[in-house]
């Protein structure tokens, strides 16, 4: 416990600015507003609370929220390369800087049951993976290796890179951070955000500007999974896979997870290079690439097979191929 954690007296310190990381993310518990981002706050000394101020344009800002506590927000100090999802990714520890706070070490029980749920990202709002960890060695002050880690939470596996680089954005979701308030028609507009001290005015000189975008990352769809291809019998390619949701999706109860969209949709594209060559949408998991569709598409050399599930309310969500 620091000074500045403690009660009673403190000695004057003079506000600084605070950092705001803002996330737009996958449904994680399932009763989150889907459309609606979230920010974590934080700041070294924290000013007590947080005023957020937003707005349409930069002017007529209207009071947020007020965030009372600091989240738990760091800097990758080495690469996190890309695993499978659904297993324990045992790869070299992942370090983190965190501005203030730690982390705690839990049990692979606890982090079945939720504990531990973090993000990590390049700070653009929507591409963020979401990931748990249970091994945590303190290595310096305020520098943490992580490790045993669950990759790809949330549907998130869809949008992993190949590495999340140094200097990668990471952020604890624990109750510290919260949604913002949203229109569901003010996705893909700007908004403004001006924060700081809630016990200074909005025009204080330590106060922060910020413009972001949010597309709704708790309405796109999961990747499909187990894309297959076998022959039709007739010169052309069968293709299948299986859906997953977002919505309703941990249950082991046997048959179909729930669909989570107002209709099921896929879109199938065939992809050489940069270049698509064809596009189409089906309504069932599946799709045959005839003969006569692979003739005139005039494909020469290698080729990639795509499909993506679609939601009315955001579209495509990521696409999972086939090289052939």
């Amino acid at each position: 416990e620091t000074a500045e954690d403690q009660g009673g007296q403190r000695p004057f310190v003079s506000p600084v600015p605070v950092e705001a990381v803002f996330l737009d993310l996958p449904l994680i518990k399932g009763s989150e507003v889907p459309h609606a981002p979230h920010v974590a706050m934080t700041a070294r000394p924290w000013p007590g609370s947080v005023a957020l101020y937003q707005a349409a344009q930069d002017s007529d800002y209207a009071l947020s929220k007020i965030i009372p506590v600091p989240a738990i927000v760091g800097t990758t100090l080495s690469p996190l390369f890309k695993a499978s999802a659904g297993l324990y990714d045992r790869g070299s520890a992942l370090r983190v800087r965190l501005v203030r706070g730690a982390l705690s070490a839990v049990s692979l029980a606890q982090i079945l049951a939720g504990a531990n749920v973090a993000a990590i990202g390049d700070g653009a709002t929507d591409t963020w993976e979401v990931f748990q960890f249970a091994d945590v060695t303190l290595v310096s002050p305020n520098v943490f290796d992580i490790g045993m880690r669950l990759r790809g939470q949330a549907g998130s596996d869809g949008i992993m890179p190949t590495d999340w680089p140094v200097g990668s954005r990471f952020v604890l979701l624990n109750g510290a951070v919260s949604q913002i308030d949203l229109a569901t028609n003010a996705r893909g507009a700007e908004q403004h955000f001006r924060y700081g001290s809630a016990q200074r005015a909005i025009d204080d000189p330590t106060y922060r500007y910020a413009v972001r975008t949010f597309e709704g990352i708790g309405l796109r769809p999961y990747s499909v999974c187990h894309l297959g291809v076998k022959s039709d019998g007739a010169g052309g390619l069968s293709f299948d896979w299986i859906r997953r949701t977002r919505v309703d999706g941990d249950p082991w109860a046997v048959g179909d997870v729930p669909l989570g969209e107002t209709v099921e949709l896929y879109s199938v594209r065939v992809r050489q290079g940069t270049v698509v060559r064809r596009e189409v949408s089906v309504s069932v998991p599946n799709w045959t690439y005839t003969s006569a569709m692979r003739a005139a598409d005039a494909l020469v050399g290698a080729y990639t097979v795509e499909v993506a599930q679609v939601s009315d309310r955001f579209g495509p969500g990521p696409f999972i191929g086939v090289a052939l």
